[in-house]
């Protein structure tokens, strides 16, 4: 499965969280700083829904962020919790 590729059963309507992500990328930065690829494939790894796989993918790519703190300038309107 690649990174945007989901089945049916995996789409949710509630909207992705902070608190998801930072859930999903707990030990993303341990090896330094990473780009929205990478996030991406870490959470896919570690079991996170389609949707939050998207939007880390989805995230500028020129853009490296070295603590989870960072991506909330990317991604403003993502809200803390559900």
């Amino acid at each position: 499965m690649t990174l945007t590729e989901t089945t049916s059963n995996q789409r949710s309507h509630r909207p992705v969280t902070r608190v998801e992500i930072a859930d999903f990328l707990d030990t993303a930065f341990d090896a330094g700083p990473v780009g929205g690829t990478d996030l991406a494939r870490v959470a896919q790894a570690s079991g996170a829904r389609a949707e939050l796989v998207t939007l880390l993918a989805e995230l500028p790519e020129q853009n490296r962020y070295a603590r989870l703190r960072q991506l909330w300038e990317d991604l403003p309107d993502v809200p803390l919790g559900a």
